[in-house]
């Protein structure tokens, strides 16, 4: 959320923001609303300094012995229009909490302008992209070769964009998960959190998926609980409501979760394989920071999901996102994207974000910066380290052998029992 200040001291700047963005919110009507609220602040402290007033007037006037009747009748007066206003400002501010969910965050100055993706910055590109004797398989096959990848059961269970891993899959899978959160934990310095997979609407709120993405949530509407999407919800909201010390930051958090997405309206786009699915599993970072370095944080941030790639030996490249292409709640993005071989696309595995203190605000996550300082809002940054379907997808293609075997990466035997490479079924 932005500040209110902020949208009343810079209005076209916001519209600029939200064009860029290519987002929609009525940033005029948020300002009549904010005129309106003031001005029943305005008028309830009067009365309420009148009250205050007639109070004293009252009680000295009974130490006196004279007749305070009508001032007790004018005090009862002045309370219920009191109790009025309240009503009224309750209403009103509600409406205007409504309105300033609806705005986004502004894009920080590097950030590119342009429409959508086209408009995006390749900052690098790392690592040679494999050349092969043969005709690289796309990943079903590769899977279904080794008998690791079973969607056609998958979608029995559950339906089109779910899918099975089974045996030598199931394996992997695992395996890039506890490589992944051993590399982040014991490298990188990452707290490591096991949190809860479904979340209220207060945590969505905050960190920015209600009410924007509310049609791409899977929602229990019994309890009004939602299947997380990403486990940035459950890390982010640790710490909703807190006031922090200075010298607790930064905090960094990992956790694995699964994550759930409806995605309306995206099938169709991509019908082989799991690029885009309903259901996954993903590592996710999390850091709460001082303002002041929070752009610093997010290099490392991308340093950290980089160096699962690098490990892994998978050729990768970085890109700056564009406005039409940023999220609803970042203010400046890198995707990391690895290079699939077997369907010859590129495929984001992590976007690492900063959203300065756009979901603190929401969540009210402050800090001290010294003893007896008054608090302000940390910065919130995260990053995917990384999701697994793509990484998985990357791993099958780019290590695939011509007689269907698939090699391991050498960081990754150690967990998965040693095994230098995956056989044919």
């Amino acid at each position: 959320m932005l500040d209110l200040k902020l949208i009343r001291e810079n209005p076209e700047l916001v519209k600029q923001a939200i064009a860029a963005k290519q987002e929609k919110c009525d940033i005029d009507a948020i300002l009549r609303i904010d005129i309106k609220r003031r001005g029943l602040i305005g008028e309830k402290e009067q009365l309420e300094a009148q009250k205050n007033k007639a109070s004293k007037e009252i009680a000295e006037a009974k130490k006196a012995g004279r007749n305070a009747e009508s001032l007790v009748a004018e005090m009862r007066r002045v309370g219920e229009k009191i109790a009025q206003l309240t009503e009224e400002l309750k209403r009103v501010e509600n409406e205007l909490q409504k309105l300033l969910l609806t705005v986004p965050n502004i894009p920080h100055p590097d950030v590119p302008i342009g429409v959508d993706e086209k408009a995006n910055q390749i900052i690098r590109v790392v690592g040679q992209q494999k050349k092969f004797s043969f005709q690289p398989r796309p990943h079903w096959e590769v899977g279904e070769i080794i008998g690791g990848l079973d969607i056609p059961r998958g979608a029995k269970i559950s339906g089109s964009g779910f899918y099975a891993l089974t045996g030598p899959g199931a394996m992997l899978e695992r395996a890039l998960i506890n490589f992944m959160l051993e590399l982040h934990t014991a490298k990188h310095g990452y707290r490591e959190a096991m949190i809860p997979y479904i979340a209220g609407s207060a945590a969505m709120t905050g960190t920015g998926q209600l009410p924007k993405l509310a049609a791409d949530m899977y929602h229990i509407q019994e309890d009004d609980l939602y299947l997380i999407p990403t486990a940035e919800v459950s890390l982010t909201n640790l710490h909703a409501g807190e006031t922090l010390k200075c010298d607790e930051l930064p905090i960094y958090y990992c956790g694995f979760s699964p994550c759930f997405r409806r995605e309306a309206g995206s099938y169709g786009k991509e019908v082989r394989g799991i690029t885009r699915v309903h259901q996954f599993h993903k590592v996710e970072m999390v850091k709460f920071v001082e303002p002041d370095s929070s752009y610093e944080e997010l290099e490392k941030l991308l340093a950290d999901a980089e160096d699962v790639l690098k490990s892994l030996e998978l050729p990768y490249r970085v890109n700056l996102l564009s406005t039409g292409d940023l999220s609803f709640a970042a203010a400046k993005c890198y995707d990391l994207e690895v290079f699939a071989p077997g369907m010859n696309a590129w495929l984001e595995v992590s976007s690492c974000s900063n959203f300065e203190s756009f979901q603190a605000r929401r969540m009210n996550i402050r800090y001290r910066p010294a003893p007896g300082v008054k608090p302000e809002f940390v910065h919130t940054l995260n990053g995917s380290g990384l999701a697994l379907p793509r990484t998985m997808i990357a791993l099958l293609e780019n290590y695939q052998q011509e007689d269907g075997s698939v090699l391991i990466p050498p960081d990754l035997r150690p967990f998965l029992r040693n095994l230098d490479r995956i056989n044919p079924l």
